[in-house]
């Protein structure tokens, strides 16, 4: 009898809000890590741990050390995303993670910063070539952060994931742009979606999964929101609606 790859795995999109506290944010997201069950991907709102506190910047980019050690530990049978700020040779980049198995198995600088809230002035872009498809458990990941999610080409340089995280810090005015474009994502890449938004008062709230026949589901008030893993529907809907997703 063969498995699925994957086979087993929870889905968990994470809603909460980012506090000026860092360490209570850290608890808030190692609590809700901990109680996960084995086997679960976990994703976690844009900057999650620290928000973006320009005031503070060079303590928000020194925390990320505490919080990537205590990360890889919680990390055991999971898989964690997130984002979170950190300074290298001088700059200062929004870092999307992949944590599994007490190790961080991917990262990237965020490649399209928010110049609209001035995201430019103080952090550096990255480079949308390292924007790919990285297999971890046997699950197909890829990720876009928060404001990548408008480009187009990112889109396509993820085509064939399994599942495709969106950690977010989404503005609650363009609510409706979220919610149409992540559900949209799914639909025209055939996996998951698991987009994971801020519960701060300035953002959309708007945490859900999206499936590959697009079925919508969003946390509301829920911190962590659970859906089963399965590769089955995405081969399914890919031999049902080919569209050449290998």
């Amino acid at each position: 009898m063969t498995t699925s790859k994957g086979s087993g795995y929870k889905l968990c999109s994470l809603l909460f809000e980012t506090t000026k506290n860092y360490n209570t944010n850290l608890q808030t997201l190692l609590a809700l890590v901990e109680k996960a069950p084995e086997k679960s991907l976990i994703v976690a709102p844009e900057v999650a741990i620290t928000g973006f506190d320009y005031e503070n910047l060079d303590k928000a980019v020194e925390f990320f050390k505490v919080a990537e050690e205590e990360l890889k530990k919680a990390s055991y049978k999971k898989i964690i995303i997130l984002t979170m700020l950190e300074k290298r040779e001088g700059n200062v980049f929004n870092f999307a993670k992949i944590f599994f198995n007490g190790e961080v198995v991917y990262e990237r600088a965020k490649a399209k910063l928010f110049r609209f809230g001035e995201e430019h002035k103080y952090m550096s872009e990255g480079d949308g070539e390292d924007i790919k498809i990285v297999e971890v458990d046997g699950i197909k990941i890829g990720i876009l952060i928060c404001f990548e999610l408008r480009f187009k080409e990112f889109w396509q340089k993820l085509e064939g994931c399994d599942v495709i995280a969106v950690p977010s810090w989404w503005g609650v005015l363009r609510v409706e742009h979220f919610m149409v474009m992540t559900r949209a994502l799914a639909i025209i890449n055939q996996c998951y979606v698991i987009a994971s938004d801020s519960q701060n008062e300035e953002c959309t709230k708007m945490s859900g999964i999206i499936t590959p026949h697009g079925k919508d589901v969003r946390n509301e008030n829920k911190a962590c929101l659970e859906l089963k893993y399965n590769e089955k529907e995405i081969v399914k809907m890919r031999r049902y609606m080919d569209v050449g997703i290998g």
